[in-house]
């Protein structure tokens, strides 16, 4: 178990397994020494925990948990691409959307969710540059969509020979 999935792990959290695309994507792309993640819902068990507009149909505090789940499904799709978590040497960028109903104005602490996930999860590799952003909608009506991007050290970060 690395490091990473220890901290989870003192949370009451384990690293679950990639959730299948909705559409034509891969869950995460790997690129030299950078894991860049598609957007990640916040699914468990192939269900979404609730749907609808932040600010309407779902609170803020709910939504921020919602985040953390995406965090957590956007570290899976990292494991998936580089096996050892520990490989990660730094959490580049997190990009939060967030279904917005017109007069809601939190979007930056509901992605704090997912942020603070990342934090406890990568320690002070987990800080990084971040955007929040209101939108209309998103994919099977949820809450919030987490995006994030990783690196690797350099030597980690190179490809296995193929035999």
């Amino acid at each position: 178990m690395s490091a990473v999935e220890e901290r989870l792990a003192a949370l009451g959290l384990t690293v679950p397994d990639v959730v299948p695309p909705v559409a034509a994507y891969v869950p995460a792309v790997r690129a030299g020494d950078l894991v860049f993640t598609s957007g990640q819902l916040p699914m468990v068990e192939g269900r979404l925990p609730a749907t609808g507009k932040v600010g309407a149909d779902v609170g803020a505090q709910e939504a921020a948990a919602h985040a953390a789940t995406c965090a957590l499904n956007a570290i899976a799709a990292i494991k998936a691409q580089v096996g050892d978590l520990d490989r990660v040497t730094r959490v580049v960028k997190v990009v939060g959307f967030v279904a917005s109903d017109p007069s809601f104005t939190g979007q930056p602490g509901v992605v704090n969710g997912a942020s603070e996930l990342l934090g406890v999860a990568f320690g002070d590799a987990g800080r990084h540059a971040r955007s929040a952003v209101g939108v209309a909608a998103l994919p099977l009506d949820a809450t919030v969509e987490v995006e994030v991007v990783v690196s690797l050290s350099v030597e980690q970060a190179e490809e296995p020979d193929e035999a």
